[in-house]
């Protein structure tokens, strides 16, 4: 056996050794942070160049066979360099849609005013409110339309076996949300909660629909900050008009619902709903025994069905059945 053959063999077994480790780390970090394309290229013509000479002077042993094995080894750490750049460019996107509040440039000024008894506390309020008021129970909120919706008087027609009250405001808009949950809700920890928002900031949309988004994202964080488990669900905005811009606000919070987890509902399907049946439905499943917790899409098709055919031509008529 050649000493010298045996002795590059060794060299390149050294070198070699770590390229195997150095795959599989790279490959359970999941990004491609902290690796160098060019260094591995660089590697890779030095063990193509060895192979190059081995072969031009007619060198075929087993040396040879360990040039091809490294070559291999690190031509892998290309292939796990790609997957995770693209594990990294998905992360960034993610990341990008998520910019929290205080990033986003093109803040609103909060449109609600607040009429408060200046002879109390704001502490002395909340407390006072929440003392009358459950916690645990589902959420309306939403604009002026919302906020003439009896949800606890519809709960009581419809059976609902939790509690269920309306914090809707006339002039809410996302970019005040946040304080406003901060402020009249975080203190219920709500199981469920119903956003029916964006109808007063159609024109933030069309400046920046990325604000937008980062609005709507960041008041979800800090429902899910009060109670992790909390059920959401996002509700579109009216458009019986068909207008283009809001009809892509509603694609937007579409898609900010399925990257949350949180359930849409496409309120244009209230002229398919029929609270009488529905309230049949209701009323013949509890005579089943089947006392479970309504999904919050029954949940929005009940209030939203009566403010239909209650609501929106401006008049109150009694409650289905």
């Amino acid at each position: 056996m050649n000493l010298a053959h045996l002795l590059e063999a060794g060299m390149l077994v050294c070198f070699g050794f770590s390229w195997p480790i150095n795959v599989v780390k790279t490959y359970k970090a999941r990004t491609a942070k902290g690796t160098s394309l060019a260094f591995i290229i660089l590697i890779i013509t030095g063990y193509i160049a060895g192979i190059s000479a081995k072969i031009i002077n007619n060198q075929f042993n087993y040396v040879l066979g360990v040039y091809f094995l490294n070559l291999a080894i690190v031509t892998a750490n290309i292939f796990v360099y790609i997957r995770n750049k693209s594990l990294d460019k998905k992360a960034n996107e993610k990341k990008e849609l998520k910019v929290r509040k205080i990033d986003i440039t093109d803040i609103e000024k909060a449109q609600e005013v607040n009429m408060l008894n200046y002879t109390s506390s704001l502490d002395d309020i909340i407390n006072k409110r929440c003392k009358s008021e459950n916690k645990n129970a589902v959420i309306l909120l939403g604009g002026k339309f919302d906020k003439e919706i009896p949800v606890e008087t519809l709960a009581k027609e419809y059976n609902f076996n939790f509690n269920i009250y309306n914090k809707s405001s006339e002039n809410l808009s996302l970019s005040s949300s946040v304080e406003f949950f901060k402020t009249n809700i975080s203190q219920l920890h709500p199981e469920g909660i119903l956003l029916h928002l964006g109808e007063n900031d159609i024109s933030l949309f069309q400046k920046d629909s990325a604000a937008f988004d980062n609005y709507y994202l960041t008041l979800i964080d800090e429902i899910k900050n009060v109670n992790k488990k909390c059920r959401i669900a996002l509700l579109s905005v009216n458009n019986s008009e068909n207008n283009k811009t809001i009809s892509l606000m509603n694609a937007h919070i579409n898609a900010i619902a399925q990257t949350e987890k949180a359930d849409f509902i496409n309120l244009e399907n209230t002229k398919l709903w029929n609270p009488e049946s529905t309230k049949a439905a209701c009323n013949f499943a509890y005579s089943m025994g089947l006392n479970i917790r309504k999904p919050l899409r029954d949940v929005a098709e009940i209030l939203y069905s009566y403010a239909y055919h209650n609501l929106s031509n401006g008049t109150k008529e009694t409650l289905a059945g």
